[in-house]
């Protein structure tokens, strides 16, 4: 699955440097002001709470944003008119794509999904589609040309399930509940995280391994993806990787 990571990496750097941070903070707000509100605001007892402020803070959030978002969580008014909605659908390539989006308005969201789909070669599905491919995880990846297994013994001390080997990333995966207390443990044994999430790890990949579909592919997830509404995109393709790297320039 070495394609598969290789994204999950270049898709943080984009965003860490794009000029649209702006909208990235105001997602990444979003996700944690509805876990706050779904689950409360202690991230201690809250693990949805606690991936939406760890992923916050690799994009470099500031602190007074994450607890902003947590108290406009806690304290109704806006925060209640938001809603979690999971679309499901294929792409180029015949890739399964999960995307989570946090929505005001159910029925505009999904008629702009459905276009973003169609206009891009994939074609969006019914609910439990492909939602059945995946299954929840903690992931985090640190670099693996600096990084060893042996480096990151402390993840695994703390409650991650396993540590591979990923292209030029080291993949650390865990049960969500654990994601904060695994990546504590890195930053107190001195790795530096690329990137800490909660996902929707694929349980099997599919091969795209023609150019065309690549870029097809890459060009439905980037859309999605940049759309206001959709927090995260998940998907089981696996691209080669210098393919991967041509797809996303």
């Amino acid at each position: 699955m070495a394609g598969h990571s290789k994204w999950a990496s270049i898709k943080h750097k984009k965003a860490a440097t794009d000029a649209k941070r702006g909208q990235l903070f105001t997602k990444l707000a979003r996700a944690i002001t509805v876990a706050a509100r779904d689950g409360g605001g202690d991230p201690a007892a809250n693990y949805a709470l606690a991936a939406a402020i760890e992923k916050a803070k690799s994009f470099s959030m500031p602190k007074e944003n994450i607890q902003r978002a947590i108290e406009r969580g806690t304290g109704g008014g806006e925060a209640g008119a938001i809603e979690h909605v999971v679309y499901e659908g294929y792409g180029p390539g015949g890739a399964a794509v999960l995307v989570d989006a946090l929505t005001d308005n159910r029925n505009r969201t999904g008629a702009e999904m459905r276009h973003t789909f169609d206009r891009n070669g994939g074609s969006l599905g019914e609910p439990g589609s492909v939602a059945w491919q995946f299954e929840k995880k903690g992931v985090v990846l640190v670099d693996g040309s600096r990084y060893g297994e042996d480096d990151v013994i402390a993840a695994i001390d703390a409650g991650a399930d396993d540590v591979v080997e990923d292209g030029d990333s080291l993949k650390i995966t865990c049960e969500p509940a654990v994601l904060s207390d695994v990546r504590a443990a890195l930053e107190e044994s001195g790795v530096e995280i690329q990137s800490a999430e909660l996902t929707m790890e694929p349980k099997t990949t599919v091969e795209v391994t023609d150019p065309n579909e690549a870029r097809r592919l890459m060009k439905l997830i980037e859309a999605l993806d940049d759309h206001d509404d959709v927090d995260t995109v998940h998907a089981n393709f696996d691209i080669p990787a210098e393919l991967l790297e041509e797809a996303a320039a």
